[in-house]
């Protein structure tokens, strides 16, 4: 374990190495002890939040990043979800809390606003073989490609977004994808507008929204099941979440 050789003893190789790996034990010990104490307390070790496609991505994280760094021995379990595939995972009871669009009338939810999200109708420059004009009808698209993001529910029926009946499209299963295949002149959608507004000042996509063509507003909120009993840290997180607004 030790040289003393020397004027002083000095750890071996072999010392060193056993000293790097009582360090780690020793932390390991202090890990359980603030597990120990963190079960005690009645504390989730894990929570789980479903993220839909349209909530952007950013702000969510940042305050996700300054609560792990508070409970750091509550595990996230992050559920990235499509359509209504976050809402089904609330009332499966795989998802502690959601940040999604949500039907407001349901008094199954508990919410609050977190912030609203554009939906515009986007296609690539020279795309179109039409001029895009105010006066542009979703019939005029039928001979088109369009995108659309797949569901992630699997137990009920979704529905249909902006989906155009008995044309070509391409199904994808996440909003960035379907941003490529537009930009690609693979095929039209609607895109969130945090998502394209880049390429929509450069002039990479074009807003075919007019008259018949609409954008629409979505209400992203943080919601949980009013009759479910939650955790302390939930408690927590869901007070940081909706303390928050954008």
């Amino acid at each position: 374990m030790f040289d003393r050789s020397g004027y002083r003893s000095v750890p071996t190789e072999q010392g060193k190495a056993f000293y790097r790996q009582c360090l780690q034990v020793l932390n390991e010990v202090d890990d359980l002890k603030g597990l120990s104490i963190h079960l005690q307390q009645n504390k989730e070790t894990e929570i789980s939040i479903a993220i839909g496609d349209t909530t952007p991505l950013p702000p969510v994280l940042s305050l996700l990043r300054e609560f792990t760094e508070n409970y750091k021995s509550t595990h996230l379990n992050l559920l990235f979800e499509n359509l209504e595939g976050a809402n089904e995972r609330l009332f499966e009871g795989k998802a502690n809390i959601i940040i999604h669009y949500i039907d407001k009338s349901d008094i199954r939810y508990n919410y609050h606003d977190f912030c609203k999200v554009a939906i515009v109708p986007v296609v690539a420059k020279g795309f179109l073989n039409t001029a895009i004009t105010p006066s542009l009808k979703y019939d005029d698209l039928r001979k088109y490609t369009q995108c659309i993001v797949r569901s992630t529910v699997q137990t009920t029926s979704s529905n249909d977004y902006f989906i155009l009946k008995n044309t070509p499209y391409i199904s994808v299963g996440d909003q960035h994808t379907k941003k490529e295949i537009i930009l690609q002149k693979m095929a039209w959608g609607h895109m969130p507008l945090f998502l394209v507004e880049k390429e929509l000042e450069s002039g990479e996509l074009q807003s075919i929204e007019g008259k018949y063509i609409k954008s629409t507003t979505l209400d992203i909120v943080v919601a949980r099941l009013q009759s479910f009993q939650h955790g302390l840290i939930t408690e927590h997180l869901w007070k940081k979440l909706t303390n928050a607004s954008f």
